[in-house]
Order: structure tokens, then C-alpha cells, then sequence
């Protein structure tokens, strides 16, 4: 009893031991024979699905497990990751991730979970399998061209990589009017018998190069065979009205081309002629006429405009392409020829010294449906016709003192395309100026039909213009040329005659101040100084102003006489510009400090010649124009800037006086009346602005139609600057006006009284001055 007892205990105790040995292998370990060992979580039990999902590979570690995704596929999370975790195994698109995969001329196919590589149609794998799977594939080019028969007949077989196409032979079409075809879809036929019009008025044959067209009487294709036969006028170059007897140098010229033209219209169309010899006798009868005095009349240029735009167009197709560009002693000539049966297309550019044009190389052709296989486009540039055809402005309309002038050289323009009266696509042309100007310009076409012709503006516009150029747009095509709108001052002798009267009085005054300033010790101070080189620069200006304004015979001597005035002109503003200074600290700052005389002089010369020398050394040719020793319009703001900025400032200063002088007069001699204050404050303001320069202010209205007043004023100040100078600091002063009394009764006294009333009048004199000058307030 008690061994069985015994043994119920014992087996009691193993169990206790052995469930409490499994309970103490971890995680991911299971108990073995010998204790607790791995558990490989990746050997699932059979029929089970596996741990990790679908296209996933498991990987068993030590006391646990990961997953990856299968080859081709991706995770939707990391690389590694658990079978509790949320991450899916996507296919990989090879073909997306790289374009390149299969290599050249293949095709890429995606599959699960890999790819396959396709030769391209038309290409063949080398190896004789067209398709790879997973991995790339050679493929070379299938010649389709040794296939037997593969174009048909008249056609020509041009092998591509991947493909091929066939070209008809010479002289053979298709009916589709397509210029390549693939297989036998289509059959090249002879071209003659798919377009019976392809001549135009001719009759198409079959050659060994292709077809040609042999013209009917009265036709032409200017030697180009294969090109469409297109009437020839003849009549173009018969004398008009028995004009050409008129200009003997032209007959010749005319007989030839009309003999030529006749040739080629009995001949139907294939004679030749030496278009050399007919270009030199074009351009002869060119610098002839222009040389001579011959286009004496508008009727005679429209004759000679005609004949030569008749010619090029005669001529221009006989030029061997890419065409001709020559010069004689009064033309420059570019022609341009396209040949070929193809339509000519995109813009061209033909230029001279003078002008410029721009032009659509369809619009030049013309009709495609009427297209003769050639395009000529030609620009030819006179170098005097300007001279000519100047004056005849027809109908055109102009304002009061508006008249019209030629500022551009005279071209004329011709194209091969025979309906140029309204072009779909405007034309551009850009002129040179003879004359550098800002005034208005129009672009005008000579019209032989204005009564005996004229320039005109119809159907011609302007785009741009400056100073230097115009570009003109117009819908027809003939001779052309820019006109510039010049505007005539009234009363142009009244103005002349009271500059020529009222400088040789500024010049006298002026004389009188500068011996005044100069040689009269007893007024002499700083401000005097600035008195006495203002006039001394103003005269200079004015003598060479009058001697040298239109000595412009000598290109050099006129520059010098443009370059002197420019530098007087500027002293003279500039020492006006130290006269407002120094007014200012006279009237308003009450300063008894002066300016130093070398400053002065920098400031008075300096400057100016500084101006001068940088405006030479940027444009030389910008001194002396065609008409005036003065400056162009290139440098005009070398003159005109310094002179706007000097007249800022001495407005300034003006207006400044002007409001003292008011406070003066207002507290100054309580007993004159209000009318006598107004009277001596509006000659002093008026006397003011015409020191400091500012009637200057008139001249910025020159540039404007109608500004007559303006140009009274201008000119009356302008000239008359010197006397009211000479007024201004001589005559209103009463100490200058004392010495010239002093100085005549001098002269006229008898010699004894002289010298006593000298010493007494010299020493009061002497002292009233030395007390002007410390109180430093004006003699107004």
C-alpha cells in the first residue's frame, strides 16, 4: 500500500516537472529530446497557405522569421517585413522602370512576374527568334528593297530603317498626287497623261529625263523645260508714244528687247538670247539717263520706271540661279532666281547700300495653280533719280506750310509673279535717309497713272521710323521712295530780318560791356567778372554765328565753325549760370564772400570744353550738316541737355528773385504810387530773365507747326540778347551810368576843370563803389 502510494507521487512529480519545463522555452522555440529548439515558422504544414502571402518568400532566423517579396515583384512597404504586417507584393512593370531594357528596335512586354523582348516590324533578330523572354534581344533592319517587285514598275524602291517607300521615276506621277507611296496601293504612270495641264498652253512630252513642255505660239517658259508655258507680252516694249525717241540712249536697248521677246514667241518659247549682253545694256542705259538731264519731266520717269521694271522681269528668269547681285556707277542691283517645280517658300532679304526689302517667297511666285517653275525677285537702287522725281506729288494733300521733300533713294522692285496690283501678303521696305531728321515721314509708290505720274501713298503704310530710317509696308509692288513732311515758318523774311538787324546790335552792345567791365577800375568786383566773360563768350558766339553759319562748302572748316559755336554757345550758358548763383547769394543768402576767380573760370570754360571734347570724340560727324555749321541731330543733346539743365536752374533762381524783388518794392520808397512799382518790378523781372538766359525757353516750341508767336519771341530775344545785356547791367546801373558821364565830361571839358573834377569825382566814386560791394546788394 504505501509502495503504491509511492510511486503515484513520483509520477506526479515528473508531470509537475515536465509541464513546467515546456512552459519555459520562449518565442519562436519549441521543446526538443534534448530542451527547447528553433521552430522554422517558414515550413508550414501541407495544404496550409503560406505564412508571409502570395509571391513572397519567407526566410526562418533563430527564434523567428521575415518575409520578401518573390522576384518581379515589390513591396508595398519595405523590403523586409513580418506576416502580421499590412505590406502586398505587386508586379513589377519592367518596361515602365526601364525604357531602354530591350535595347534598339524592339518592343517591350510585361508579364508576371517578368518581361519579353519583341523585334519591332520590319527588324529580325539575329538569332532567327523574335522574341526573348527576360532578357534583351539584337534585332537588325529587313531590307524590303530586295524583294522582288516590291515598287512595281517606274518607281524606285528607297529602303528605311524599319521600312521602305517608292519614289516614281522622272517623268512619272501618281494619280493621288502623293510623291512617295508604300506597296501597291498605287502605280506610277506617265505624267503627261495624269495632268494634261501641267504645261499650261503647251504640249507635254515624255524624254529620257522626264517630261517637257514644248510651247504653243505666243508662249513661253524662259527655257526651263519642264516648267508651265505662260503668255509673253510683247507689247510692253514697243514705243509709247514715240517717247523713246526722246531718249536715244534707250532706243537700242528697246529694239533689243523687243526683238528678243518676238524670238522667243516664234520660236515658241525655246530661243535663247545673251542675257549678259542685255544686263550690261540695262544698267548702260541706267547710268546714262541718270547722268544726263534727260528725265527732265514726270512723263519721262514713268517711261524709264517702266522699261526697266519690264526688263527685269524679261531678264529674270534667263539668270542662272541663285541669281545676281551687281553694281554700276548710278544702280545697285540683287536679283534672286529659284528654278523648279516646287513652290518656293519662306522669307528673303534683298538689300542695297540704300534700302532694304523683305519679302515672302510665295508672294514673289504668285498662283500655284499658274506657277511657270521659276521665281525671280529683284531690288534695284538708283543712285539720283530722287533728284528727278522730286516734286511731283499729285493728288497728295498737304497742310498749310507743309511742303513735301524725297529723303530716300528711289527703288523699284519686280517678282516674276505677274499679279501684283493686290498682294495677299504685304511687302516691307526699309529706306536710309539722305538726311538725318525727326520730322514726318511717308512712304509713297511712283503712279503712272496720275496723269503723267506722281508719287502716291496708296496702299503703302508706315511701320517704323526714326531719324535715321523708315520701314515702309505696302500691298503692290512698283518703285518706291520716303518723302519727308517739311514744315515753313511763316514770315521766314520778317524773322531773317530781325536776326540780321538785331545780332550786329547785340554785337555792338556787347563790345561796349566787355570795355565797360574790362577797363573801368572802379566797377570792376567779382559779379563784374561774370558780366564781362558772359559777354566776351556771347560775342564770340554771335561774330561766328554770322560770319560761319553757312560756309559749308568745306567739310572741315564747317565741323570747326559747328564746334566753336557749340563751345562759346555752353560758355556763355554756363557763365549765365554763374550770373544766377551768384544773384542768389546776392538777394537771398546776402553772402559778402565771392567766388574765386580760377573757379570761376573752370566753372565758366571748363565745363564747356569737357562737353565738347566728349561729344567729338563720340561722334566727329556729328559737327556740320548739309545745310547749317552746326550740330546734327546725332549730337544735338550734347547742346541741348547742358543747356535744358542750366535753364532749370536759373528758373529757379528767377523765380527766387522775383519774390524778393516783390518784397523790395512792396517796403522800398513808400511814397510811389501802385502803378509806378508795377512798371519798375515788371522791367526788372524782364530784364532778369533775359540775363539768366531763360527767353531761351521759346526755342523748345520751334519743333512744333504753328509756334509763329514762339518763333517771334525766340527770335527777338535771342538776337537782341546782347542789348538787353547791355541795358541790364550798363544802362540801369546808376554807377556805370555815372562813370560814362564822368568819362564825357571828360572829353568835353576844358582841360584844367578836368583834372580837378576827375580827382574829386574818381575818389567819390571809388568810395560809393567799395560801399556797394560790401553791402553786396544789386544797383536795381
Amino acid at each position: 500500500m504505501v509502495g503504491r502510494w509511492n510511486s503515484l507521487l513520483l509520477a506526479l512529480c515528473l508531470s509537475l516537472i515536465v509541464i513546467r519545463a515546456i512552459e519555459s522555452c520562449q518565442n519562436g522555440f519549441i521543446m526538443g529530446e534534448t530542451g527547447c529548439i528553433d521552430d522554422d515558422e517558414c515550413e508550414g504544414d501541407e495544404g496550409q497557405p503560406e505564412i508571409c502571402g502570395e509571391n513572397t518568400l519567407c526566410f526562418n532566423t533563430r527564434g523567428s522569421f521575415y518575409c520578401q517579396c518573390a522576384d518581379g515583384f515589390k513591396s508595398s512597404l519595405t523590403v523586409n517585413f513580418s506576416a502580421v504586417s499590412s505590406a502586398t507584393c505587386t508586379d513589377i512593370n519592367e518596361c515602365v522602370e526601364d525604357k531602354n531594357i530591350c535595347g534598339p528596335h524592339t518592343n517591350c512586354i510585361n508579364a508576371s512576374p517578368s518581361y519579353s523582348c519583341v523585334c519591332q516590324k520590319g527588324f529580325l533578330s539575329i538569332s532567327g527568334k523574335n522574341e526573348s523572354h527576360g532578357s534583351n534581344i539584337t534585332c537588325r533592319d529587313i531590307d524590303e528593297c530586295q524583294m522582288e517587285n516590291v515598287c512595281g514598275q517606274n518607281a524606285l524602291c528607297v529602303n528605311t530603317p524599319g521600312s521602305y517607300h517608292c519614289a516614281c521615276n522622272a517623268g512619272f506621277g501618281l494619280k493621288s498626287g502623293k510623291l512617295n507611296f508604300t506597296g501597291n496601293e498605287e502605280q506610277c504612270e506617265d505624267i503627261c497623261m495624269i495632268d494634261k495641264t501641267i504645261c499650261g498652253n503647251g504640249t507635254c512630252r515624255h524624254g529620257a529625263s522626264g517630261h517637257y513642255c514644248a510651247c504653243h505660239s505666243g508662249f513661253t517658259n524662259y527655257g526651263t523645260n519642264s516648267s508651265r508655258c505662260t503668255v509673253l507680252k510683247c507689247d510692253v516694249f514697243k514705243d509709247r508714244n514715240g517717247l523713246t525717241e526722246i531718249f536715244q540712249v534707250a532706243r537700242s536697248l528697246m529694239a533689243q528687247l523687243n526683238k528678243s521677246c518676238l524670238e522667243l514667241t516664234e520660236s515658241k518659247g525655246t530661243a535663247e538670247f545673251n542675257r549678259e549682253d542685255l544686263l550690261k545694256r540695262l544698267m548702260y542705259m541706267i547710268d546714262e539717263l541718270l547722268s544726263s538731264k534727260a528725265l527732265n519731266n514726270n512723263r519721262k520717269v514713268s517711261t524709264f520706271l517702266d522699261i526697266t521694271e519690264n526688263t527685269l522681269k524679261l531678264m529674270g528668269p534667263f539668270i542662272e540661279t541663285p541669281g545676281r547681285k551687281t553694281s554700276s556707277s548710278y544702280t545697285e542691283l540683287e536679283l534672286l532666281v529659284h528654278k523648279g517645280n516646287d513652290l518656293p517658300k519662306g522669307p528673303v532679304t534683298l538689300s542695297s547700300n540704300h534700302a532694304k526689302l523683305d519679302i515672302q517667297l510665295e508672294t514673289a511666285a504668285g498662283d500655284p495653280s499658274f506657277y511657270p517653275g521659276f521665281t525671280t525677285v529683284s531690288l534695284l537702287s538708283y543712285k539720283n533719280l530722287e533728284d528727278f522725281a522730286n516734286g511731283y506729288f499729285g493728288q497728295m494733300k498737304s497742310l498749310k506750310n507743309e511742303s513735301f521733300e524725297m529723303n530716300s533713294k528711289v527703288v523699284t522692285v519686280s517678282v516674276s509673279n505677274r499679279y501684283t496690283s493686290k498682294l495677299e501678303e504685304s511687302v516691307n521696305l526699309t529706306f536710309n535717309h539722305l538726311k538725318q531728321s525727326n520730322e514726318i515721314h511717308i512712304c509713297v509708290f511712283w503712279d503712272s497713272s496720275d496723269t503723267d505720274g506722281a508719287w502716291s501713298t496708296q496702299g503703302c503704310t508706315l511701320v517704323a521710323s526714326t531719324s535715321d530710317y523708315t520701314v515702309c509696308s505696302c500691298t503692290h509692288l512698283s518703285s518706291f521712295a520716303v518723302l519727308m513732311a517739311v514744315y515753313e515758318i511763316e514770315n521766314k523774311f520778317e524773322l531773317q530780318l530781325i536776326s540780321w538787324v538785331g545780332m550786329p546790335l547785340s554785337l555792338i552792345c556787347l563790345f561796349i560791356c566787355i570795355l565797360t567791365f574790362s577797363m573801368i577800375r572802379s566797377i570792376q568786383s567779382p559779379r563784374t567778372t561774370i558780366h564781362l566773360h558772359l559777354c566776351i563768350s556771347l560775342f564770340i558766339a554771335i561774330f561766328i554765328f554770322l560770319v560761319g553759319i553757312s560756309q559749308t562748302k568745306s567739310k572741315v572748316g564747317c565741323a570747326l565753325v559747328a564746334g566753336l559755336l557749340h563751345f562759346f554757345f555752353l560758355a556763355a550758358f554756363c557763365w549765365m549760370c554763374l550770373e544766377g548763383v551768384q544773384l542768389f547769394r546776392m538777394v537771398v543768402l546776402v553772402f559778402n564772400t565771392s567766388f574765386k576767380t580760377l573757379h570761376m573760370m573752370a566753372a565758366g570754360y571748363g565745363v564747356p570744353a569737357v562737353i565738347v571734347a566728349i561729344s567729338i570724340s563720340i561722334n566727329p560727324s556729328g559737327y556740320g550738316t548739309e545745310r547749317y555749321c552746326w550740330l546734327g541731330l546725332e549730337s544735338i543733346w550734347s547742346f541741348f541737355g547742358p543747356v535744358c539743365f542750366i535753364l532749370i536752374i536759373n528758373i529757379f533762381f528767377f523765380l527766387i528773385t522775383v519774390w524778393k524783388l516783390a518784397q523790395k518794392f512792396s517796403s522800398l520808397n513808400p511814397d510811389l504810387n501802385k502803378l509806378q512799382k508795377i512798371k519798375a518790378f515788371t522791367i526788372t523781372a524782364v530784364a532778369q530773365l533775359c540775363v539768366l538766359g531763360t527767353m531761351w525757353i521759346f526755342g523748345c516750341f520751334q519743333f512744333e507747326g504753328g509756334s509763329i508767336v514762339m518763333s517771334y519771341l525766340f527770335t527777338i530775344f535771342g538776337s537782341l540778347q546782347g542789348v538787353l545785356l547791355f541795358v541790364m547791367h550798363c544802362l540801369f546801373s546808376k554807377q556805370v551810368r555815372d562813370e560814362y558821364a564822368n568819362i564825357l565830361s571828360r572829353c568835353c571839358a576844358p582841360r584844367k576843370k578836368f583834372y580837378s573834377e576827375f580827382g574829386s569825382s574818381h575818389s567819390s566814386k571809388a568810395h560809393g563803389t567799395k560801399s556797394s560791394q560790401d553791402t553786396g546788394e544789386s544797383h536795381m
